[in-house]
Protein backbone atom coordinates (compact mmCIF):
# COMPACT_ATOMS: atom_id res chain seq x y z
CA UNK A 1 0.00 0.00 0.00
CA UNK A 2 2.81 2.35 0.82
CA UNK A 3 4.45 1.73 -2.58
CA UNK A 4 1.15 2.32 -4.33
CA UNK A 5 0.60 5.63 -2.47
CA UNK A 6 4.08 6.92 -3.42
CA UNK A 7 3.60 5.88 -7.03
CA UNK A 8 0.28 7.73 -7.23
CA UNK A 9 1.83 10.81 -5.66
CA UNK A 10 4.70 10.83 -8.17
CA UNK A 11 2.27 10.44 -11.06
CA UNK A 12 0.22 13.37 -9.79
CA UNK A 13 3.33 15.55 -9.48
CA UNK A 14 4.40 14.60 -13.02
CA UNK A 15 0.92 15.42 -14.36
CA UNK A 16 0.94 18.79 -12.61
CA UNK A 17 4.36 19.60 -14.04
CA UNK A 18 3.26 18.68 -17.54
CA UNK A 19 0.08 20.78 -17.12
CA UNK A 20 2.10 23.84 -16.12
CA UNK A 21 4.50 23.23 -18.99
CA UNK A 22 1.73 23.30 -21.56
CA UNK A 23 -0.44 26.04 -20.04
CA UNK A 24 2.11 28.66 -18.97
CA UNK A 25 3.13 30.97 -21.79
CA UNK A 26 6.66 32.25 -21.47
CA UNK A 27 6.92 36.00 -22.00
CA UNK A 28 8.68 37.08 -25.20
CA UNK A 29 10.84 40.20 -25.24
CA UNK A 30 12.20 42.72 -27.69
CA UNK A 31 14.52 45.64 -26.91
CA UNK A 32 14.65 48.86 -28.92
CA UNK A 33 15.72 52.47 -28.63
CA UNK A 34 12.86 54.96 -28.84
CA UNK A 35 13.60 57.39 -31.66
CA UNK A 36 10.08 58.33 -32.75
CA UNK A 37 7.04 59.71 -30.93
CA UNK A 38 4.73 56.72 -31.31
CA UNK A 39 4.78 52.97 -31.11
CA UNK A 40 2.06 51.58 -33.39
CA UNK A 41 0.58 48.28 -32.24
CA UNK A 42 -1.67 45.93 -34.26
CA UNK A 43 -4.87 44.67 -32.60
CA UNK A 44 -6.93 41.60 -33.45
CA UNK A 45 -10.16 40.53 -31.76
CA UNK A 46 -9.51 36.99 -32.95
CA UNK A 47 -6.91 36.53 -30.19
CA UNK A 48 -7.11 36.67 -26.40
CA UNK A 49 -5.71 39.50 -24.31
CA UNK A 50 -2.22 39.08 -22.88
CA UNK A 51 -0.08 41.30 -20.69
CA UNK A 52 2.48 43.65 -22.22
CA UNK A 53 5.02 45.57 -20.16
CA UNK A 54 7.56 48.29 -20.96
CA UNK A 55 10.77 48.51 -18.92
CA UNK A 56 13.29 51.33 -19.05
CA UNK A 57 16.24 52.18 -16.81
CA UNK A 58 15.69 48.98 -14.86
CA UNK A 59 12.08 49.70 -13.85
CA UNK A 60 8.64 48.97 -15.22
CA UNK A 61 7.16 51.98 -17.01
CA UNK A 62 3.84 50.59 -18.25
CA UNK A 63 1.81 47.40 -18.06
CA UNK A 64 -1.44 46.67 -19.87
CA UNK A 65 -3.55 44.02 -21.56
CA UNK A 66 -3.70 43.94 -25.34
CA UNK A 67 -4.92 41.65 -28.13
CA UNK A 68 -1.74 41.92 -30.19
CA UNK A 69 -2.37 40.74 -33.76
CA UNK A 70 0.05 38.05 -34.98
CA UNK A 71 -0.96 38.69 -38.62
CA UNK A 72 -3.56 40.95 -40.24
CA UNK A 73 -4.88 43.40 -37.61
CA UNK A 74 -8.46 44.58 -37.21
CA UNK A 75 -7.03 48.03 -36.49
CA UNK A 76 -3.98 49.78 -35.03
CA UNK A 77 -3.58 51.53 -31.69
CA UNK A 78 -0.67 53.60 -30.44
CA UNK A 79 1.48 54.46 -27.43
CA UNK A 80 2.78 58.00 -27.10
CA UNK A 81 6.46 57.50 -26.19
CA UNK A 82 7.43 61.17 -25.80
CA UNK A 83 8.52 60.72 -22.18
CA UNK A 84 10.78 57.81 -23.14
CA UNK A 85 12.39 59.41 -26.21
CA UNK A 86 16.03 58.33 -26.76
CA UNK A 87 15.78 55.66 -24.07
CA UNK A 88 16.23 51.94 -24.58
CA UNK A 89 13.12 50.00 -23.58
CA UNK A 90 12.38 46.31 -23.29
CA UNK A 91 8.91 45.20 -24.36
CA UNK A 92 7.70 41.97 -22.80
CA UNK A 93 4.59 40.15 -24.04
CA UNK A 94 2.85 37.03 -22.78
CA UNK A 95 1.19 36.32 -26.12
CA UNK A 96 2.24 35.33 -29.61
CA UNK A 97 5.79 36.44 -30.55
CA UNK A 98 4.63 37.26 -34.08
CA UNK A 99 2.65 40.20 -32.75
CA UNK A 100 5.78 41.78 -31.26
CA UNK A 101 7.44 41.69 -34.64
CA UNK A 102 4.68 43.85 -36.17
CA UNK A 103 5.10 46.78 -33.73
CA UNK A 104 6.82 49.76 -35.34
CA UNK A 105 7.91 53.29 -34.46
CA UNK A 106 6.78 56.41 -36.31
CA UNK A 107 6.14 60.09 -35.80
CA UNK A 108 2.56 59.53 -36.96
CA UNK A 109 -0.24 57.29 -35.75
CA UNK A 110 -1.06 54.40 -38.06
CA UNK A 111 -3.94 55.66 -40.20
CA UNK A 112 -3.31 59.30 -39.25
CA UNK A 113 -4.57 60.62 -42.60
CA UNK A 114 -8.04 59.12 -42.15
CA UNK A 115 -8.69 59.99 -38.48
CA UNK A 116 -11.85 62.11 -38.05
CA UNK A 117 -12.74 61.48 -41.71
CA UNK A 118 -14.03 57.93 -41.24
CA UNK A 119 -17.59 57.15 -42.32
CA UNK A 120 -19.07 56.80 -38.84
CA UNK A 121 -16.82 59.23 -36.93
CA UNK A 122 -18.90 61.75 -34.90
CA UNK A 123 -18.36 65.20 -36.36
CA UNK A 124 -19.30 67.58 -33.52
CA UNK A 125 -18.83 65.36 -30.49
CA UNK A 126 -15.54 64.48 -28.86
CA UNK A 127 -14.17 61.01 -29.53
CA UNK A 128 -10.63 59.81 -28.88
CA UNK A 129 -8.46 58.83 -31.84
CA UNK A 130 -8.32 55.19 -30.84
CA UNK A 131 -9.71 52.88 -28.17
CA UNK A 132 -12.47 52.99 -25.58
CA UNK A 133 -13.84 55.81 -23.44
CA UNK A 134 -16.42 56.00 -20.70
CA UNK A 135 -16.92 58.43 -17.77
CA UNK A 136 -15.75 62.03 -18.14
CA UNK A 137 -13.31 62.84 -15.31
CA UNK A 138 -11.69 65.93 -13.87
CA UNK A 139 -13.70 68.47 -15.88
CA UNK A 140 -12.11 71.82 -15.11
CA UNK A 141 -11.51 75.23 -16.67
CA UNK A 142 -8.12 76.85 -16.18
CA UNK A 143 -6.39 79.77 -17.89
CA UNK A 144 -8.42 79.71 -21.07
CA UNK A 145 -8.73 75.94 -21.44
CA UNK A 146 -11.50 73.48 -20.70
CA UNK A 147 -9.93 70.20 -19.62
CA UNK A 148 -11.71 66.95 -20.37
CA UNK A 149 -10.20 63.88 -18.74
CA UNK A 150 -11.98 60.57 -19.24
CA UNK A 151 -11.89 56.85 -18.59
CA UNK A 152 -9.86 55.42 -21.43
CA UNK A 153 -8.51 52.14 -22.75
CA UNK A 154 -5.91 53.22 -25.32
CA UNK A 155 -5.27 49.67 -26.53
CA UNK A 156 -8.67 48.36 -27.57
CA UNK A 157 -12.20 49.49 -28.40
CA UNK A 158 -13.55 47.50 -25.42
CA UNK A 159 -13.38 48.26 -21.67
CA UNK A 160 -10.05 47.36 -20.00
CA UNK A 161 -6.79 49.01 -18.83
CA UNK A 162 -8.41 52.08 -17.30
CA UNK A 163 -6.27 55.22 -17.81
CA UNK A 164 -7.21 58.88 -17.72
CA UNK A 165 -7.33 60.17 -21.28
CA UNK A 166 -7.02 63.93 -21.76
CA UNK A 167 -8.27 66.58 -24.19
CA UNK A 168 -8.46 70.38 -24.07
CA UNK A 169 -10.63 73.00 -25.72
CA UNK A 170 -10.75 76.77 -25.77
CA UNK A 171 -14.45 76.93 -26.66
CA UNK A 172 -16.11 73.66 -25.49
CA UNK A 173 -16.51 72.73 -29.15
CA UNK A 174 -13.11 72.10 -30.79
CA UNK A 175 -11.02 69.55 -28.90
CA UNK A 176 -7.36 68.62 -29.02
CA UNK A 177 -6.43 65.17 -27.74
CA UNK A 178 -3.35 65.21 -25.50
CA UNK A 179 -1.23 62.29 -24.24
CA UNK A 180 -2.64 60.03 -21.54
CA UNK A 181 -2.63 61.84 -18.18
CA UNK A 182 -2.74 59.03 -15.61
CA UNK A 183 -1.48 55.46 -16.04
CA UNK A 184 -2.23 52.39 -13.90
CA UNK A 185 0.23 51.89 -11.05
CA UNK A 186 0.93 49.71 -8.01
CA UNK A 187 -2.37 50.83 -6.45
CA UNK A 188 -4.48 49.73 -9.44
CA UNK A 189 -6.07 51.03 -12.59
CA UNK A 190 -7.28 54.62 -12.89
CA UNK A 191 -11.00 54.86 -12.21
CA UNK A 192 -13.13 58.02 -12.19
CA UNK A 193 -12.58 61.23 -10.26
CA UNK A 194 -12.38 65.01 -10.46
CA UNK A 195 -9.89 67.89 -10.48
CA UNK A 196 -9.46 71.23 -8.69
CA UNK A 197 -7.11 74.21 -8.78
CA UNK A 198 -5.53 74.60 -5.35
CA UNK A 199 -5.13 78.39 -5.51
CA UNK A 200 -4.09 78.68 -1.85
CA UNK A 201 -1.64 75.78 -2.14
CA UNK A 202 -3.25 74.02 0.80
CA UNK A 203 -1.71 70.78 -0.47
CA UNK A 204 1.82 72.15 -0.64
CA UNK A 205 2.20 70.83 -4.19
CA UNK A 206 2.44 74.28 -5.79
CA UNK A 207 5.38 76.52 -6.42
CA UNK A 208 5.66 80.31 -6.40
CA UNK A 209 3.08 81.81 -8.71
CA UNK A 210 1.86 78.40 -9.94
CA UNK A 211 -1.04 76.79 -8.08
CA UNK A 212 -1.25 73.04 -8.59
CA UNK A 213 -3.98 71.37 -10.57
CA UNK A 214 -4.88 68.41 -8.35
CA UNK A 215 -6.62 65.28 -9.62
CA UNK A 216 -8.54 63.14 -7.12
CA UNK A 217 -9.28 59.66 -8.45
CA UNK A 218 -10.09 56.08 -7.56
CA UNK A 219 -7.45 53.39 -7.95
CA UNK A 220 -9.09 50.01 -8.53
CA UNK A 221 -7.47 46.68 -7.73
CA UNK A 222 -8.84 43.16 -7.13
CA UNK A 223 -8.96 43.71 -3.37
CA UNK A 224 -10.49 47.17 -3.03
CA UNK A 225 -11.04 50.67 -4.39
CA UNK A 226 -9.05 53.51 -2.80
CA UNK A 227 -8.88 57.26 -3.34
CA UNK A 228 -5.64 58.83 -4.51
CA UNK A 229 -4.36 62.23 -5.66
CA UNK A 230 -1.88 63.53 -8.23
CA UNK A 231 -0.83 67.05 -9.16
CA UNK A 232 0.29 69.00 -12.22
CA UNK A 233 2.23 72.28 -12.45
CA UNK A 234 2.04 72.59 -16.25
CA UNK A 235 -1.70 72.88 -16.93
CA UNK A 236 -2.34 69.17 -16.80
CA UNK A 237 0.29 68.10 -19.32
CA UNK A 238 2.33 66.03 -16.87
CA UNK A 239 1.39 64.58 -13.50
CA UNK A 240 3.09 63.53 -10.26
CA UNK A 241 1.30 61.07 -8.02
CA UNK A 242 1.32 61.77 -4.28
CA UNK A 243 3.78 59.53 -2.45
CA UNK A 244 1.34 59.20 0.45
CA UNK A 245 -1.45 57.60 -1.60
CA UNK A 246 -4.06 56.45 -0.83
CA UNK A 247 -5.67 59.42 0.92
CA UNK A 248 -8.92 57.52 1.67
CA UNK A 249 -9.20 53.76 2.22
CA UNK A 250 -12.75 53.13 3.40
CA UNK A 251 -13.42 49.50 2.46
CA UNK A 252 -13.43 48.38 6.10
CA UNK A 253 -15.88 51.11 7.14
CA UNK A 254 -18.45 50.08 4.55
CA UNK A 255 -17.61 46.38 4.22
CA UNK A 256 -17.78 46.95 0.48
CA UNK A 257 -15.36 47.30 -2.38
CA UNK A 258 -17.65 49.91 -3.95
CA UNK A 259 -16.03 53.16 -2.76
CA UNK A 260 -15.26 55.26 -5.81
CA UNK A 261 -15.54 58.32 -8.06
CA UNK A 262 -14.57 61.26 -5.79
CA UNK A 263 -15.95 64.69 -6.70
CA UNK A 264 -14.05 67.50 -4.92
CA UNK A 265 -14.69 71.23 -4.62
CA UNK A 266 -13.81 74.14 -2.34
CA UNK A 267 -16.65 75.20 -0.02
CA UNK A 268 -16.03 78.84 0.76
CA UNK A 269 -18.50 79.28 3.69
CA UNK A 270 -16.82 76.52 5.72
CA UNK A 271 -13.33 77.17 4.33
CA UNK A 272 -12.90 73.44 3.62
CA UNK A 273 -12.41 71.08 0.73
CA UNK A 274 -15.46 68.87 0.22
CA UNK A 275 -15.24 65.38 -1.28
CA UNK A 276 -18.37 63.53 -2.37
CA UNK A 277 -17.71 59.81 -2.70
CA UNK A 278 -19.99 57.01 -3.80
CA UNK A 279 -19.84 54.34 -1.12
CA UNK A 280 -21.88 51.14 -1.18
CA UNK A 281 -25.45 52.49 -1.32
CA UNK A 282 -25.09 56.25 -1.78
CA UNK A 283 -22.90 59.34 -1.54
CA UNK A 284 -20.67 60.20 1.43
CA UNK A 285 -19.34 63.66 2.34
CA UNK A 286 -15.74 64.15 3.52
CA UNK A 287 -13.87 67.34 4.50
CA UNK A 288 -10.20 68.30 4.29
CA UNK A 289 -7.93 71.29 4.84
CA UNK A 290 -5.19 70.10 2.48
CA UNK A 291 -6.59 67.52 -0.01
CA UNK A 292 -4.51 64.83 1.73
CA UNK A 293 -6.20 64.24 5.10
CA UNK A 294 -9.94 63.57 4.92
CA UNK A 295 -12.61 63.33 7.63
CA UNK A 296 -15.92 61.53 7.07
CA UNK A 297 -18.99 63.70 7.79
CA UNK A 298 -22.25 62.24 6.45
CA UNK A 299 -23.95 59.93 3.95
CA UNK A 300 -26.98 60.11 1.63
CA UNK A 301 -28.39 56.79 0.40
CA UNK A 302 -30.05 56.20 -2.95
CA UNK A 303 -27.34 56.86 -5.54
CA UNK A 304 -24.94 54.69 -7.50
CA UNK A 305 -21.55 55.82 -8.83
CA UNK A 306 -20.18 59.13 -10.12
CA UNK A 307 -21.53 61.74 -7.67
CA UNK A 308 -21.83 65.45 -8.28
CA UNK A 309 -22.94 68.19 -5.88
CA UNK A 310 -23.29 71.86 -6.79
CA UNK A 311 -25.21 75.04 -6.05
CA UNK A 312 -27.43 76.80 -8.60
CA UNK A 313 -29.58 79.93 -8.54
CA UNK A 314 -33.31 79.35 -8.95
CA UNK A 315 -34.70 81.16 -12.00
CA UNK A 316 -31.37 82.97 -12.32
CA UNK A 317 -31.76 84.77 -8.97
CA UNK A 318 -28.46 84.68 -7.09
CA UNK A 319 -30.14 85.45 -3.76
CA UNK A 320 -32.18 82.25 -4.04
CA UNK A 321 -30.09 79.12 -4.51
CA UNK A 322 -30.46 75.38 -4.04
CA UNK A 323 -28.01 72.48 -4.07
CA UNK A 324 -28.28 69.61 -6.52
CA UNK A 325 -26.95 66.11 -5.84
CA UNK A 326 -27.02 63.39 -8.48
CA UNK A 327 -25.48 60.07 -9.45
CA UNK A 328 -24.40 58.31 -12.61
CA UNK A 329 -27.94 57.56 -13.82
CA UNK A 330 -28.86 61.25 -13.83
CA UNK A 331 -31.52 61.09 -11.11
CA UNK A 332 -31.17 64.01 -8.73
CA UNK A 333 -32.27 65.53 -5.44
CA UNK A 334 -32.62 69.21 -4.59
CA UNK A 335 -31.74 70.40 -1.11
CA UNK A 336 -29.52 72.32 1.27
CA UNK A 337 -25.80 71.84 2.00
CA UNK A 338 -23.78 73.30 4.90
CA UNK A 339 -20.36 71.93 3.97
CA UNK A 340 -20.80 68.69 5.91
CA UNK A 341 -24.33 67.42 5.28
CA UNK A 342 -26.63 67.45 2.27
CA UNK A 343 -30.27 67.57 3.33
CA UNK A 344 -32.66 66.57 0.53
CA UNK A 345 -35.80 68.69 0.23
CA UNK A 346 -37.21 67.30 -3.01
CA UNK A 347 -36.60 64.41 -5.41
CA UNK A 348 -35.57 62.02 -6.74
CA UNK A 349 -36.29 63.29 -10.21
CA UNK A 350 -34.85 62.77 -13.65
CA UNK A 351 -34.15 65.40 -16.27
CA UNK A 352 -32.41 63.22 -18.85
CA UNK A 353 -32.45 59.59 -19.96
CA UNK A 354 -31.06 57.38 -22.69
CA UNK A 355 -27.43 56.77 -23.56
CA UNK A 356 -26.09 59.34 -21.08
CA UNK A 357 -24.25 58.07 -18.01
CA UNK A 358 -21.78 59.34 -15.40
CA UNK A 359 -22.13 63.01 -16.37
CA UNK A 360 -19.92 65.53 -14.58
CA UNK A 361 -19.93 69.32 -14.38
CA UNK A 362 -16.96 71.64 -14.90
CA UNK A 363 -15.12 73.10 -11.94
CA UNK A 364 -13.55 76.56 -11.83
CA UNK A 365 -15.79 78.21 -14.43
CA UNK A 366 -15.14 81.98 -14.10
CA UNK A 367 -17.70 83.85 -12.01
CA UNK A 368 -18.17 86.25 -14.94
CA UNK A 369 -19.49 83.28 -16.94
CA UNK A 370 -21.49 81.75 -14.12
CA UNK A 371 -22.74 78.70 -16.01
CA UNK A 372 -22.88 75.16 -14.69
CA UNK A 373 -21.72 73.16 -17.71
CA UNK A 374 -22.06 69.41 -17.92
CA UNK A 375 -20.66 66.68 -20.16
CA UNK A 376 -21.90 63.08 -20.06
CA UNK A 377 -20.64 59.82 -21.47
CA UNK A 378 -22.64 58.66 -24.48
CA UNK A 379 -22.86 54.85 -24.44
CA UNK A 380 -22.82 54.70 -28.22
CA UNK A 381 -20.76 52.60 -30.63
CA UNK A 382 -19.50 53.60 -34.06
CA UNK A 383 -19.63 50.70 -36.54
CA UNK A 384 -16.38 50.04 -38.37
CA UNK A 385 -14.25 52.32 -36.18
CA UNK A 386 -11.43 51.43 -33.76
CA UNK A 387 -13.31 53.63 -31.26
CA UNK A 388 -16.10 53.01 -28.77
CA UNK A 389 -18.06 55.55 -26.73
CA UNK A 390 -18.27 59.31 -27.06
CA UNK A 391 -18.82 62.48 -25.08
CA UNK A 392 -22.29 63.92 -25.48
CA UNK A 393 -22.65 67.56 -26.39
CA UNK A 394 -21.92 69.99 -23.51
CA UNK A 395 -25.04 71.33 -21.84
CA UNK A 396 -25.86 74.19 -19.49
CA UNK A 397 -27.78 73.21 -16.37
CA UNK A 398 -30.23 75.51 -14.60
CA UNK A 399 -32.90 75.37 -11.90
CA UNK A 400 -36.32 76.70 -12.82
CA UNK A 401 -39.63 76.94 -11.00
CA UNK A 402 -42.30 74.78 -12.63
CA UNK A 403 -45.86 73.80 -11.77
CA UNK A 404 -44.42 70.78 -9.93
CA UNK A 405 -41.79 72.79 -8.06
CA UNK A 406 -38.13 73.51 -8.74
CA UNK A 407 -36.64 71.31 -11.45
CA UNK A 408 -33.34 70.88 -13.28
CA UNK A 409 -33.21 71.90 -16.95
CA UNK A 410 -30.54 71.08 -19.53
CA UNK A 411 -29.86 72.79 -22.87
CA UNK A 412 -27.02 72.69 -25.44
CA UNK A 413 -24.38 75.32 -24.66
CA UNK A 414 -24.65 78.49 -26.71
CA UNK A 415 -21.27 77.78 -28.33
CA UNK A 416 -23.01 75.40 -30.73
CA UNK A 417 -24.01 78.46 -32.73
CA UNK A 418 -20.45 78.83 -34.01
CA UNK A 419 -20.91 75.55 -35.89
CA UNK A 420 -24.36 76.03 -37.33
CA UNK A 421 -25.46 77.51 -40.63
CA UNK A 422 -29.14 78.22 -41.21
CA UNK A 423 -30.52 76.03 -43.97
CA UNK A 424 -34.18 76.90 -43.62
CA UNK A 425 -36.77 78.42 -41.32
CA UNK A 426 -40.53 78.01 -41.78
CA UNK A 427 -43.77 78.28 -39.82
CA UNK A 428 -47.35 77.03 -39.89
CA UNK A 429 -46.74 73.98 -42.07
CA UNK A 430 -48.73 70.84 -42.67
CA UNK A 431 -46.88 67.63 -41.88
CA UNK A 432 -46.73 66.83 -45.59
CA UNK A 433 -45.20 70.18 -46.49
CA UNK A 434 -42.66 69.93 -43.68
CA UNK A 435 -41.65 66.45 -44.87
CA UNK A 436 -41.19 67.78 -48.38
CA UNK A 437 -38.97 70.66 -47.19
CA UNK A 438 -36.77 68.25 -45.22
CA UNK A 439 -36.11 65.79 -48.04
CA UNK A 440 -32.80 67.43 -49.12
CA UNK A 441 -31.40 66.74 -45.61
CA UNK A 442 -32.35 63.05 -45.29
CA UNK A 443 -28.76 61.88 -45.72
CA UNK A 444 -27.08 64.71 -43.85
CA UNK A 445 -24.59 63.55 -41.21
CA UNK A 446 -24.75 66.56 -38.87
CA UNK A 447 -27.86 68.65 -38.32
CA UNK A 448 -29.71 70.69 -35.73
CA UNK A 449 -33.48 70.72 -36.12
CA UNK A 450 -35.76 72.79 -33.91
CA UNK A 451 -39.47 72.31 -34.22
CA UNK A 452 -42.81 72.83 -32.46
CA UNK A 453 -45.69 70.45 -33.21
CA UNK A 454 -49.32 71.26 -32.44
CA UNK A 455 -51.73 68.36 -32.06
CA UNK A 456 -55.37 68.61 -33.04
CA UNK A 457 -57.32 65.41 -33.75
CA UNK A 458 -54.38 63.26 -32.70
CA UNK A 459 -53.57 61.96 -29.22
CA UNK A 460 -50.07 61.12 -30.44
CA UNK A 461 -47.67 62.58 -32.95
CA UNK A 462 -44.01 62.57 -33.73
CA UNK A 463 -41.04 62.91 -36.01
CA UNK A 464 -39.04 60.07 -37.56
CA UNK A 465 -35.89 59.63 -39.60
CA UNK A 466 -35.83 56.49 -41.74
CA UNK A 467 -38.25 54.84 -39.33
CA UNK A 468 -36.43 55.75 -36.11
CA UNK A 469 -38.49 57.75 -33.61
CA UNK A 470 -36.64 60.99 -32.94
CA UNK A 471 -39.79 62.20 -31.19
CA UNK A 472 -42.74 60.02 -30.21
CA UNK A 473 -45.21 62.04 -28.14
CA UNK A 474 -48.14 60.20 -26.58
CA UNK A 475 -50.26 63.03 -25.22
CA UNK A 476 -52.87 60.67 -23.81
CA UNK A 477 -50.32 58.62 -21.85
CA UNK A 478 -48.04 61.60 -21.13
CA UNK A 479 -45.01 59.88 -22.63
CA UNK A 480 -42.14 61.03 -24.81
CA UNK A 481 -40.31 58.15 -26.45
CA UNK A 482 -41.75 55.84 -23.82
CA UNK A 483 -40.79 57.93 -20.76
CA UNK A 484 -43.36 59.78 -18.63
CA UNK A 485 -43.42 63.50 -19.39
CA UNK A 486 -46.00 66.08 -18.35
CA UNK A 487 -45.83 69.49 -20.06
CA UNK A 488 -45.64 72.65 -18.01
CA UNK A 489 -49.04 73.74 -19.30
CA UNK A 490 -51.27 70.84 -18.32
CA UNK A 491 -53.72 71.23 -21.22
CA UNK A 492 -51.05 72.03 -23.81
CA UNK A 493 -51.48 70.55 -27.27
CA UNK A 494 -47.94 71.52 -28.28
CA UNK A 495 -44.49 70.08 -27.82
CA UNK A 496 -41.14 71.60 -28.78
CA UNK A 497 -38.01 69.63 -29.63
CA UNK A 498 -34.41 70.73 -30.22
CA UNK A 499 -32.71 67.82 -32.02
CA UNK A 500 -28.95 67.32 -32.53
CA UNK A 501 -28.07 64.71 -35.13
CA UNK A 502 -24.53 63.43 -35.55
CA UNK A 503 -23.43 60.45 -37.62
CA UNK A 504 -24.06 57.90 -34.89
CA UNK A 505 -26.04 59.77 -32.22
CA UNK A 506 -29.27 61.63 -31.52
CA UNK A 507 -29.83 64.13 -28.68
CA UNK A 508 -33.26 65.68 -28.10
CA UNK A 509 -34.16 68.54 -25.72
CA UNK A 510 -37.87 68.88 -25.01
CA UNK A 511 -39.63 72.17 -24.18
CA UNK A 512 -36.54 74.25 -23.50
CA UNK A 513 -34.66 71.47 -21.72
CA UNK A 514 -37.31 70.36 -19.22
CA UNK A 515 -36.49 66.83 -20.35
CA UNK A 516 -33.82 65.46 -22.67
CA UNK A 517 -32.76 62.11 -24.02
CA UNK A 518 -30.03 60.65 -26.19
CA UNK A 519 -29.66 57.48 -28.23
CA UNK A 520 -27.74 55.77 -30.97
CA UNK A 521 -28.74 56.84 -34.48
CA UNK A 522 -30.23 53.70 -36.01
CA UNK A 523 -32.04 54.19 -39.30
CA UNK A 524 -34.13 51.27 -40.51
CA UNK A 525 -32.36 50.07 -43.69
CA UNK A 526 -35.73 49.04 -45.14
CA UNK A 527 -37.35 52.43 -44.56
CA UNK A 528 -37.03 54.94 -47.42
CA UNK A 529 -39.12 57.88 -46.21
CA UNK A 530 -36.37 59.92 -44.53
CA UNK A 531 -37.56 62.74 -42.26
CA UNK A 532 -41.24 62.25 -41.55
CA UNK A 533 -43.67 64.13 -39.30
CA UNK A 534 -46.71 62.04 -38.39
CA UNK A 535 -49.98 62.46 -36.50
CA UNK A 536 -53.59 63.13 -37.56
CA UNK A 537 -54.01 66.73 -38.74
CA UNK A 538 -50.97 67.98 -36.82
CA UNK A 539 -49.53 71.41 -37.49
CA UNK A 540 -45.79 72.01 -37.63
CA UNK A 541 -45.94 75.47 -36.05
CA UNK A 542 -42.24 76.11 -36.52
CA UNK A 543 -39.35 74.32 -38.22
CA UNK A 544 -35.72 75.41 -38.24
CA UNK A 545 -32.91 73.45 -39.90
CA UNK A 546 -29.20 74.12 -39.41
CA UNK A 547 -26.26 72.30 -40.91
CA UNK A 548 -23.36 71.82 -38.49
CA UNK A 549 -19.69 72.09 -39.41
CA UNK A 550 -17.25 69.41 -38.36
CA UNK A 551 -15.19 70.32 -35.29
CA UNK A 552 -12.26 68.43 -36.82
CA UNK A 553 -11.58 70.73 -39.79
Amino acid sequence: MTVMKNTNRNLLLLAAALFLCFTTVEAQEVTLKITKRYLNLPVSHQVDRAEMTFRADGKQERAFQIRLAPDTPDYWVFCDMSTLKNKEITISYQGNQAGLNRIYQADEIAGQDSIYKEKNRPQFHYTQKRGWNNDPNGLIYYEGEYHLFYQHNPYEREWENMHWGHAVSKDLIHWEELPVALYPDEHGTMFSGSAVIDYNNTSGFGKKGVPPMVAIYTADNPEKQIQCIAYSLDKGRTWTKYAGNPVIDSKAKWNSKDTRDPKVFWHQPSNKWVLVLNERDGHSIYNSDNLKDWTYQSHVTGFWECPDLFELPVDGKKDNTKWVMYGASGTYMIGDFDGKTFRPEAGKYYYTTGSIYAAQTFANIPESDGRRIQIGWGRISHPGLPVNGMMLFPTELSLRTTKEGIRLFSQPVKEIEMLQKEAGKWSNLTAGKANELLQPYNQAGSLRIRTTIKLSHATSAGFNLFGQFLLDYDMNGNRVNGVFYSPEERTSMEITADILLDRTSVEVYIDGGAYSYSMERRPDPNNKEGFHFWGTNIEVKSLEVYTLDSIWK
